[in-house]
């Protein structure tokens, strides 16, 4: 298996859409939504979406944004999304698209990576702990409307 780590480029959007949507439950990632998003992270040098590509298709993405902080010096990088389709996982494509972010890291001299993980997503936290990350603390979040 031929897999590519890249940065996102537009024709990927639709299919980045689709494995928010079914491997995340994501269900406002609607393609219209997540190509306006994109694209005003393209022309934000904070963020940084990678993809995951094997034999010319979509099968994960990693979605990161520089974040400044008290208490992280050099800001850190906090990850706002991961996720490979069932068919392609456990074949190291997340390892290789969290590796990717900690280069990112890395180059921006980032002071530490940052994730969410819904309480639901078991075995997720049980692979980010494989890798060395650690549970610090809850996610607490309110919609403004």
């Amino acid at each position: 298996m031929n897999i590519v780590i890249r940065e996102i480029e537009s024709k990927d959007y639709v299919s980045i859409a689709a494995i928010w949507r079914d491997v995340l439950g994501v269900s406002a990632a609607t393609d219209e939504n997540v190509i306006k998003t994109y694209e005003k992270m393209k022309n934000d040098s904070r963020y940084c979406t990678f993809a995951a590509e094997v034999n010319g298709d979509v099968v994960g993405f990693v979605t990161a944004a520089e974040t400044l902080a008290i208490g992280h010096p050099n800001g850190y990088i906090k990850m706002n999304g991961l996720a490979v389709l069932p068919a392609f996982q456990h074949c190291g494509i997340g390892r290789m698209l969290m590796e990717r972010v900690e280069k990112l890291a890395h180059e921006r001299s980032a002071s530490a990576i940052g994730l969410a993980s819904g309480f639901q997503r078991t075995g997720a936290h049980e692979f980010y702990e494989h890798l060395g990350y650690k549970k610090t603390s809850f996610w607490f979040r309110k919609n403004i409307e």
